[in-house]
């Protein structure tokens, strides 16, 4: 029974804890404890003040907060981070101190000015697997501010918690932390050939809508420049990392290993289209070449082309152009495939986005039967409906080959329908004809970081596990911030390998900590011996995709190799995933 002490409500948490406080406390315990009282009086308690929190308790190394409002929370988390790093940066020694945030908004029990209950408990538990430096959020936290504060965020997807009964949807706010590379780590070599970065293109335009459109544009922008075999293209993903992050170029060149860097913004307003555009020698310092183009809409794709002859010429000479590329005729069409598109790179095993993205592409082709790209997307998008989640709509192998087989006449010189196409005929057990096309695709697009996970993937099931490894890694250094799943692809291929805790190690990370990638996790867990997390991410898994069973992935995975697909096999059974019955 509550009484007049004690007392529920809703409320933001805000959990923080020094990073590595026992470390710093045996190098310098005194040194370390004045520098805490410093940081708590100057820089939390103002912040906390700002915005109207109040601070439960204080504990040597560690703080718990009280928020009226989920944004005043996240606010204060970006201040705190913000100021840290300032006070850091004035300080002589070597060890700063540095602080990992998780944030939760729950039901809170209210003793006096203490606060317990399991609100508090999840924001405790965020803070615990957050970076260093780092902010993470609870999904109850994302939906309230992620419309109201100019911060970006990253989707880490569900993760349990400890003592936690179910699984918690988090988010980490982008650019704080060390989620991506260490500002100190030993910078990638820069390839043998002139590498380009094209980062994603800001939207000018007064319809956020328009986002689609100018996002659809910097990909193609990438697909063009990538079909030159003289350059090192980084591939779409790892530069889209960077999108709304107001980074020094020099950084995210050092970051992906390049030299040059192309960014520009776009502004689309009635039937006209203005492209600003520059391209910098990010370690040679100035601009090469910027430009600002004002065209028709209707010319959007020859501008295209136009931009892509002044990169490449700009940077490898006077060179035969690649074959033209298949165009759209309506420009609907073209915003619908990029919408579509983005819900199938960031799907991952999800059956609504999968669902949204199948009427956007079938509406798409409804409006211009002849869109390459768009038949190449829908493919692919019934196959995962199908393969991933098994979802009941018509997606005969034979129906969504005949998908692949029309993008590749409408476009024969695209590396990514043909590696599409490569991954259907393999599916459809059409070994050598998918091998031929695997090699055709990165023939055509040697940067084509995709069809080398694609052609890995192929490799794995043919037994050539070693050759599929060398694919991912050079995959990777293409894609240094790849989709989630080329992690699942890597850890399959680690599994193959009897490599099970690097497999574990590639399957657990943040990007890929999905539900697709937790069957192939628990068999790893299963094959360490670890039976206990082995059953538990299989059950999580299971929640999600429940009519999941071995024989249904047997019958839709691709395998040539026996003992490879008997490998996978035990571990699933190990980990108590269930059998079910032969579907074919």
């Amino acid at each position: 029974m509550t009484t007049a002490r004690t007392q529920r409500r809703l409320a933001a948490i805000l959990a923080a804890d020094v990073v590595g406080y026992s470390r710093l406390m045996q190098d310098n315990e005194a040194g370390t404890l004045d520098r805490l009282k410093v940081l708590w009086r100057d820089v939390l308690m103002p912040n906390v003040e700002r915005h109207r929190g109040r601070v439960v308790k204080v504990m040597g190394d560690g703080v718990l907060v009280e928020f009226g409002s989920a944004v005043d929370a996240v606010e204060c988390a970006v201040a705190l981070q913000s100021g840290l790093t300032e006070s850091n940066a004035g300080q002589p020694d070597a060890n700063p101190v540095r602080l990992r945030i998780g944030i939760n908004l729950g039901d809170v029990i209210v003793e006096g000015p203490d606060l317990y209950g399991e609100g508090v408990n999840i924001a405790a538990r965020l803070e615990g697997i957050a970076d260093a430096g780092g902010i993470y959020l609870a999904a109850s936290v994302h939906e309230q501010v992620r419309r109201k504060m100019e911060v970006e965020f990253d989707d880490l997807g569900p993760r349990p918690l400890k003592n936690i009964a179910e699984p918690v949807h988090v988010f980490r706010v982008r650019g704080m932390g060390d989620a991506g590379p260490e500002p100190d780590a030993a910078p990638l070599a820069l390839p043998d050939r002139p590498s380009i970065a094209v980062l994603p293109f800001t939207n000018m335009s007064a319809d956020p809508e328009h986002e689609f459109f100018v996002d659809g544009l910097t990909e193609d922008l990438i697909t063009d420049l990538s079909r030159n075999p003289g350059l090192f293209v980084i591939a779409r993903n790892s530069t889209f990392a960077y999108k709304g992050r107001p980074m020094d170029v020099r950084h995210i060149a050092r970051d992906l290993g390049v030299r040059y860097v192309l960014e520009g913004s776009a502004r689309r307003a009635g039937g006209r289209i203005r492209i600003n555009v520059q391209l910098i020698d990010a370690i040679g310092g100035g601009h090469l070449w910027a430009e600002r183009f004002d065209r028709e809409l209707a010319d959007i794709f020859d501008l295209q082309d136009e931009v892509t002859a002044r990169i490449r010429d700009a940077l490898v000479g006077q060179l035969v152009a690649p074959p033209p590329r298949n165009r759209p005729k309506n420009m609907e069409a073209y915003d619908l495939c990029a919408r579509g598109r983005a819900l199938l790179d960031s799907s991952f095993g999800s059956a609504d986005a999968l669902r949204e993205a199948m009427v956007l592409l079938e509406r798409a082709l409804d409006l211009d039967p002849g869109y390459a790209e768009a038949w190449r997307c829908l493919a692919l998008t019934r196959n995962d409906a199908w393969t991933h989640c098994n979802i009941p709509v018509d997606t005969a192998r034979g129906t969504v080959l005949q998908m692949a087989e029309r993008a590749v006449t409408l476009d024969p010189g695209n590396s990514s329908c043909r590696a599409t196409h490569a991954l259907l005929l393999d599916y459809a057990g059409q070994w050598d004809a998918a091998r031929s096309e695997h090699v055709l695709a990165l023939e055509l697009d040697p940067n084509n970081a995709d069809a080398m996970v694609m052609y890995a993937d192929f490799l794995l099931f043919a037994g050539e596990h070693h050759e599929a490894e060398r694919l991912v890694l050079r995959a990777l250094r293409i894609n240094p911030f790849p989709a989630a799943w080329y992690f699942m692809a890597q850890g399959k291929i680690l599994y193959a390998l009897g490599q099970y805790e690097k497999a574990a190690a590639a399957l657990q990370r943040p990007e890929a900590y999905r539900s697709a990638a937790r069957r192939y996790l628990a068999a790893s867990l299963a094959q360490l011996g670890d039976t206990e997390r082995a059953r538990q991410e299989a059950a999580l898994f299971m929640a999600v995709n429940p009519s999941f069973s071995i024989s249904h992935w047997v019958a839709a995975t691709e395998h040539q190799n026996a003992s490879t697909l008997a490998h996978f096999v035990e571990g699933f059974r190990k980990a108590g995933l269930p059998q079910g019955t032969t579907t074919g």
